[in-house]
Parts: structure tokens; sequence; C-alpha cells
């Protein structure tokens, strides 16, 4: 029998606003790619002072209620699974969903800015988008 919806909502609930702050061992980071059995590769800030990739796991309350995708943000904790002997290094706590909202609080890493899709004009180069192909009528008939 499937969980009731209230839990459902409930997560989802969770998700939309960030917290106010984040405790010391939570840390904003980039999923790189689905490892499978809900463990994900995720991608540290370059500020970091441990190794660039972690391998976490989406602990069972985001299991089939919440999809996380390639290049979108998580928190994870690192003090998780500090404990255990395994190859995990952290369990992810919440997943940024709305990330207008993230950007502007003090925690967000300053590695993650978000880069502008739109490349900037060289004043060297000139442009051709617009302009007509050069026409025949330049050459002298002799």
């Amino acid at each position: 029998m499937p969980r009731p919806k209230r839990h459902l909502l409930a997560t989802a609930q969770e998700t939309l606003f960030p917290p106010a702050s984040l405790p010391k061992n939570h840390l904003i980071v980039k999923v790189r790619k689905a490892e499978g059995k809900n463990l994900y590769s995720v991608e540290l800030p370059s500020s970091s002072p441990t190794e660039k990739t972690l391998l976490v796991e989406l602990p069972s309350r985001f299991r089939s209620q919440i999809w996380l995708k390639r290049g979108g943000y998580v928190v994870v904790d690192t003090g998780a699974f500090a404990g255990r002997e395994n190859k995990l290094d952290g369990e992810i706590v919440n997943v940024v969903r709305d990330e207008r909202e993230w950007r502007k609080r003090e925690y967000w890493p300053a590695e993650f800015v978000k880069k502008s899709s739109y490349l900037e004009e060289s004043d060297e180069e000139e442009s051709c988008v617009g302009q007509l192909p050069p026409s025949d009528d330049d050459e002298v008939e002799g």
C-alpha cells in the first residue's frame, strides 16, 4: 500500500523554502550523476577543504517523491555517516527546488554562481547577423 498523500505534501513543503542558516556539517553541492540504488555522485564547491566528489545517499523520505536531475543542487549532511565505515560520504537532507531563492542566501557558495548564457560582445569582430550578403554590383564590368 502506498504512503498517504500527506507524507508527499509534507516532504514537498519542506523543500520549498531555504532555511535561515545551514549547520556546520551541511554543504550545498551540485549533483553530477546517479550511481544507482538511491546513491548520487555530487560535486563540492572548489573552496571546500575535502575532496571534489562525494558519494551520498538519498533518504527514504525523498525516494519516489522528489526527483533529482544532473546539474541540480542539494544540501548534504557530511556528518551523517562519520561513525560508520563505508563508502558513503553523506546523506541528502534537502533538495534545492527554488534555486533563485536559495542564491539570495549568504551561505550559497560563490563557486556556484549562475553563468550568463549570452556571449559578451567584443569590439574586435563585427557581427554579420542581420546583414545582407555582398552583392555582385561591386564588381566593375569591362
